[in-house]
């Protein structure tokens, strides 16, 4: 008489109903042992950001007033009037700050590993795109919170738009009648930006899936050497982000606890006083020196150059020892912008419009 076999554990029924309902094995790929280090997994806690970004994001909506009228003294009665308002806030604040870390430190990694080489070309493409929908996202957040700050930035973007003439007629008061601009770019925060990044998100994930993780630095495709037969579930795969993700968490927790994110008083006209936030303050130098029409051109440079990559090194070469120029340039790159960030540091306040 045959052996009955074991049954399955309620864990194992329940996944696979669900399962044969949303397909969700779908999204499982092949994970090497390599694939659930930091520099691999930087990715993954990005997205976990993302997600801490919506879920406080959601809570902030509820209290705030995107009317230049209003809205610098919401966020005020958000920190002090909300119960754990300050905290939500912010942690938002130092999640967007740890994200863009993050996103800048996964295409380092892409770089040094040239995962954007054939056949991933095209998913390092919207890797590209979702670091500008990043930026995006910090400028937005930055003008919502309408003290002097976001006040001059948006100010600088103003100015920029009418050198653009109709392409930047987005950016002008009179785009739609009798709704402010704050509107307008809160409306873009919350709803465009938000759509455009789950997009994008969805072929990233798609591509990863359909290729797979890129092979280990120095191994050329198809398969890295070593590493055959050496891999992890996608389920370990998950716990190793969601470990690190947690990690994320209490660093953001711990420094919104101990640094509350910062606040202006209500914004005034006519003049000058701050630097931009630390993501673009690598641009005021170039301000200073050149002007102000050469801030749009310097701040496409940095895209513009990523996107070349996979079009420049286009050989199967994916040792970094052996794509030395390549590395050189890029690193030789981010030394620059950090140079540009310090010297805006150490510089006091300029007048730049209306000076």
């Amino acid at each position: 008489m045959a052996e009955a076999s074991a049954p399955t554990p309620l864990r194992g029924r329940f996944w696979k109903r669900v399962d044969e309902r949303l397909g969700l094995d779908e999204i499982r790929y092949r994970v090497p042992d390599y694939g659930n280090t930091l520099a691999y997994t930087l990715g993954g806690i990005t997205f976990l950001g993302f997600i801490i970004l919506m879920l406080t994001g959601i809570i902030l909506t509820q209290f705030y007033h995107p009317h230049p009228a209003e809205a610098n003294g919401s966020v005020a009665a958000i920190m002090t009037s909300v119960p754990l308002g300050s905290f939500v806030r912010s942690l938002h604040f130092w999640t967007a700050q740890a994200v863009v870390v993050s996103v800048v430190l996964h295409a380092s990694r892409i770089v040094i590993s040239a995962a954007y080489k054939r056949p991933r070309e095209f998913n390092y493409l919207i890797g590209v795109a979702l670091l500008a929908v990043t930026i995006g996202f910090f400028f937005t957040g930055t003008v919502l919170k309408w003290d002097q700050e976001a006040f001059e930035g948006l100010e600088h973007n103003l100015e920029i738009a009418s050198l653009l003439g109709a392409f930047g007629a987005f950016f002008s008061p009179s785009f739609v009648a009798g709704v402010p601009l704050l509107t307008r770019l809160y409306s873009v925060h919350v709803s465009l930006l938000p759509l455009i990044l789950a997009i994008l998100l969805l072929a990233h994930i798609f591509y990863v899936r359909h290729f797979g993780i890129s092979p280990w630095p120095g191994e050329n495709p198809p398969e890295p050497k070593g590493h055959e037969g050496k891999s992890q579930t996608f389920s370990d795969h998950l716990k190793k982000i969601t470990a690190y993700g947690l990690v994320l968490f209490a660093i953001v927790a711990v420094l919104a606890l101990a640094f509350p994110a910062p606040l202006g008083p209500a914004p005034i006209e006519g003049i000058e006083v701050t630097k931009p936030p630390w993501p673009f303050l690598w641009l005021y130098p170039i301000e200073n020196l050149w002007g102000i029409q050469w801030l749009l051109p310097a701040s496409l440079v940095p895209f513009l150059l990523l996107m070349a990559l996979p079009f420049v090194d286009r050989g199967d070469e994916r040792d970094p020892r052996r794509r030395k120029v390549i590395l050189i340039a890029y690193f030789a790159g981010m030394a620059v912008l950090l140079a540009l960030l310090a010297y805006a540091l150490l510089t006091p306040p300029v007048v730049h419009i209306g000076g």
